[in-house]
């Protein structure tokens, strides 16, 4: 008999831990996640913030989610939102695809409603044409192992969360239409703020972030009505809705824009247009030409443009982090594929600029091939993302009444295995941290991508930004033991900035001037 109850105990202590679960209460009823009993963190996948924005509620507004009887399982993620493959390091971890795609995922490292754990809710990246919250490199379970309750959500993209039309802003109150992924996250954000008590977070104390369109998003959700006073900080990485990135435009182009692709695929009213499949609505507005994402000034999530609203100091007023990478793009993006000489270099600059190019020659010189290469990188970087960015701090520094703080992330990936050698004598694409190569360093999610041979310093790099990252969501200041103090940038103060590295430092803004050129050449 005691042989007997010591094999049954010992099966009992040997019983796999991805076996236990985690049941939560919320407004629309009970969830049940699972419980990773290594990190002691739980999570909740595939929760619904809206309901399916499918048939007459596609180019709606995101309508809150229906309640449920029983049980929900929230142990997988839910559909991606519709989108092509646009980009190959975007891998994702859910497996099916579908416009009723409004889903969010929670990590916790508690149960308990009372516990007010600050909040990060990450918005994804991709354009607005690709990507989903179920991506490795946005998983929140190390975020919740610093006792942070993470979030990421799921949007609409392309022409199903961005299309206007006349007949679209006839049927909203406002007469607008269009935005509706970023009406999506702001959904999502009211949902947050009514329901993550019960996942121990505090509904005082969110946090929002995002990288390239993402980071976009941020900025958008700072500016708008609907969004600025449901959060407590903003951390933005590579990108603002500012020319010449993705700017939004006036509601009557994004109308005409609408016009003419429904013209294109021959259908004469919203009703044809609500009729035709996810699938080939996808396809349609996938072809060459035929539909193009843009934000507009509806008039409602966007009151003006989001440029005014912050110069007026309409935005959220709230501690802001801030940064680009220190190659967001190519040499060749601003040569266009040509060798670099010092020639061809300034054959561009004179293209690009015309009469200012003498200017920029000045402030990007280009007198050798090396200098070449390295003023084409930096240009092809400035007029990408980081001029826009870059507005962004200047404008919160300048209007916002909270610190800034900015950043520079200088550590390259190692190279992958297999990376073939340049060809035809080119010098390599890439020196430098290149656009949305910080994403994992700052999530601490270096470990979940296999592609590269990441190294002791890579690690150390992450833990110093995630470090960073999690004492800014915490308290407003990414400052804390063991890390370089970090200064912030106030209205009026010298500018600095934290040079993220294997030997990270805080250093002064030195190439002012050519930001300060940009932001009179794209004021024009």
């Amino acid at each position: 008999m005691k042989l007997i109850l010591t094999i049954l105990l010992a099966s009992i202590l040997t019983l796999p831990v991805a076996a236990q679960n985690a049941q939560v209460t919320i407004s629309n009823g009970t969830l049940e996640g699972t419980l990773n009993a290594s990190t002691g963190v739980n999570s909740y996948k595939g929760i619904p913030y809206a309901l399916p924005p499918v048939g007459d509620l596609r180019w709606k507004a995101p309508q809150p989610p229906a309640n449920w009887s029983g049980v929900l399982k929230a142990d997988h993620f839910s559909h991606m939102p519709m989108q092509k493959r646009v980009y190959d390091d975007m891998i994702f971890r859910a497996d099916t695809m579908s416009e009723d795609c409004l889903y969010l995922n929670v990590w916790t490292p508690t149960r308990s409603a009372t516990a007010k754990l600050p909040v990060l809710v990450y918005f994804y990246g991709g354009g607005f044409l690709a990507g989903d919250g179920s991506e490795a490199r946005y998983d929140g379970e190390s975020m919740a192992q610093k006792g942070i309750v993470a979030i990421t959500i799921n949007y609409r993209l392309g022409i199903f969360g961005f299309f206007a039309h006349p007949e679209l802003s006839a049927e909203t109150s406002y007469h607008g239409s269009g935005n509706y992924g970023l009406m999506d996250q702001s959904a999502a954000l009211v949902w947050v703020k009514k329901n993550i008590t019960a996942f121990g977070g505090n509904p005082d104390q969110i946090t929002i972030a995002g990288e390239s369109a993402g980071s976009i998003s941020v900025f958008a959700q700072m500016a708008s009505p609907l969004s600025r006073n449901l959060i407590a900080g903003a951390i933005g990485e590579s990108g603002a809705m500012i020319k010449p990135t993705l700017p939004a435009i006036n509601l009557a182009a994004g109308e005409r824009s609408g016009s003419n692709f429904a013209q294109m695929v021959g259908a004469k009213s919203l009703t044809d247009l609500r009729a035709i499949p996810a699938a080939q609505l996808l396809n349609d507005a996938s072809e060459r030409g035929s539909y193009r994402v843009t934000e507009t000034i509806d008039g409602y999530f966007l009151p003006k443009s989001p440029v005014e609203i912050f110069e007026a100091g309409e935005e959220a007023h709230v501690p802001l982090l801030v940064g680009w990478n220190s190659t967001e793009a190519p040499y060749q993006a601003f040569t266009q594929g040509g060798m670099p000489t010092p020639e061809n270099y300034a054959k561009k600059v004179k293209q690009r600029f015309g009469a200012d190019s003498t200017i920029v020659l000045r402030l990007y010189p280009g007198a050798t091939p090396d200098e070449a290469i390295k003023s084409a990188t930096a240009l092809a970087s400035d007029n990408f993302i980081v001029y826009a960015t870059w507005k962004w701090a200047e404008m919160q520094a300048a209007t916002g009444g909270k610190p800034v703080y900015r950043y520079l992330f200088s550590t390259p990936r190692p190279e992958a295995p297999g990376t073939p050698a340049p060809a035809n004598k080119m010098p390599p694409t890439m020196v430098g941290a290149s656009h949305a190569s910080e994403i994992e360093f700052a999530l601490g999610n270096l470990a979940s991508d296999k592609v590269f041979p990441w190294t002791p310093d890579d690690y150390k790099v992450s833990a110093t930004m995630e470090n960073y990252f999690a004492n800014f969501i915490k308290t407003g200041n990414p400052n804390g033991s063991g890390l370089p103090k970090w200064t912030p940038n106030t209205k009026g103060s010298p500018v600095v900035f934290m040079n993220i590295d294997v030997n990270t430092q805080l250093q002064p803004e030195t190439l002012r001037a050519r930001y300060l050129f940009l932001d009179k050449f794209y004021s024009k």
